[in-house]
């Protein structure tokens, strides 16, 4: 009879490294390791052979980067997605990537069961299981750190160490990090440990080490960089004049915002299981894109649109934070801002000076901005009659009026 299969995320850290070996014991099942590969660069190193030995059946190992470029951040950030008013959803937006394709190599494997390192207390856990349950609602997803015989078996990181040392399995986590972080191409996020404290100052000159996607912001260049940003229909096509995929937008804006210290995030954040956590993000080359994506916006779309819009945007960003990217409703938001992005077209100039991005200028063939009718001149159009406007004032008025009258009565 043949074994059961098991598709696990795996990252080669210690937890996943662990419960992968736990998986294959307690369940007496064939593990098959998954890691996406969204940007990670030097962390994919020796990730196929230290699967292998530590006993996955197979390996796989898939460049999702253009797919989570195209497929994922771009329409979020066409929605101008933010949550909490500063994060950029680096860590949320991957998720149902990763899943997604969890469940096709399951489907391809034959395999029962998904499983994950993500923590009962964490955000990830959900992401993965209701992308799971959106797309493959049949499959079983085990989640050890939810299963009190994995928690008995190891409740610290001393006994987690033990085990691999017992198992031969090779850790780099000798003694505890002083923080825990995860990268992809949209940012870095870094979490736990000395960050637990929300008067630690991260920023600190003896922290700087901890970043590695961007330079501290006082020890950019004191040159400012100015980039040019080409949009079409809300998407970035081209940066400096040159056309790229969204791949290659990513890797560039990253580069320079690194250079100049630009978006960096320090917050102390809701999650979905209802307590608060402190993380702190790098996120460069998202950074900019969403500030050039405004500026493009602020020219190109239409009032009202707008607004409904941004109306939508804390609805929408709690729908990727949450998990609920493959919902029904995050679809429905999605169809309403592709449509308001069709004329989100032109060209947006940054300056980019140590750690704020600057705006320097936007242009657009389909531009909604008339200098002849916004001028404090002379209308040479006469397509704006300032006397109009009185009357536009008291019909506005006129409730207000109203309102204050009966309250007037009312005091007396």
């Amino acid at each position: 009879m043949a074994k059961q299969k098991i598709v696990l995320a795996y990252s080669g850290g210690l937890d996943t490294s662990i419960i992968l070996k736990w998986l294959k014991e307690t369940y007496d099942a064939e593990i098959i390791a998954f890691t996406a590969d969204i940007g990670q660069k030097e962390e994919l190193d020796g990730l196929e052979e230290k699967a292998l030995n530590t006993g996955a059946s197979k390996v796989y190992i898939d460049d999702l980067r253009e797919e989570f470029a195209r497929d994922f951040i771009y329409p979020m950030f066409q929605s101008g997605a933010l949550y909490e008013g500063q994060y950029l959803l680096g860590t949320s937006i991957a998720r149902p990537l990763i899943a997604k394709r969890m469940v096709e190599i399951a489907r391809a494997e034959g395999a029962t069961a998904i499983a994950h390192g993500a923590t009962g207390k964490g955000n990830d856990q959900i992401r993965f299981e209701l992308t799971a349950a959106a797309l493959t609602p049949e499959i079983e997803v085990i989640a050890p750190w939810r299963l009190e015989q994995f928690r008995e078996q190891f409740p610290g990181r001393a006994e987690m160490i033990a085990y691999a040392e017992k198992h031969g399995i090779p850790v780099t986590a000798s003694a505890a990090k002083p923080y825990s972080m995860d990268r992809n191409l949209l940012h870095i996020s870094y979490e736990s440990g000395v960050l637990e404290d929300p008067w630690f100052d991260a920023s600190a000159p003896e922290n700087k080490d901890m970043y590695l996607l961007s330079v501290d912001p006082e020890d950019a260049p004191d040159q400012a960089e100015y980039v040019d940003l080409e949009f079409e229909q809300g998407n970035c096509v081209a940066v400096n004049g040159e056309r790229m995929i969204p791949l290659q937008v990513m890797e560039k804006l990253n580069e320079l915002g690194g250079k100049h210290g630009i978006g960096r995030v320090d917050m102390v954040e809701n999650r979905f299981v209802g307590m608060k956590s402190r993380g702190v993000y790098e996120t460069p080359g998202g950074a900019i894109l969403f500030s050039a994506h405004r500026k493009m916006e602020s020219l190109t779309m239409d009032r009202e649109v707008m607004h409904l819009r941004d109306s939508l945007i804390s609805r929408y960003s709690s729908l990727v934070y949450n998990g609920f990217w493959f919902a029904p409703e995050r679809l429905a938001l999605q169809a309403l801002v592709s449509e308001s992005q069709k004329n989100v077209s032109g060209t947006v100039r940054l300056k980019l000076y140590k750690g704020n991005v600057i705006a320097a200028g936007v242009k657009s063939p389909v531009s909604l901005y008339n200098p002849h009718i916004a001028t404090m001149e002379a209308d040479p159009t006469q397509a704006y009659n300032q006397g109009d406007a009185t009357g536009f004032i008291r019909l506005n008025a006129l409730r207000l009026r109203v309102a204050s009258g009966v309250e007037q009565n009312a005091a007396k």
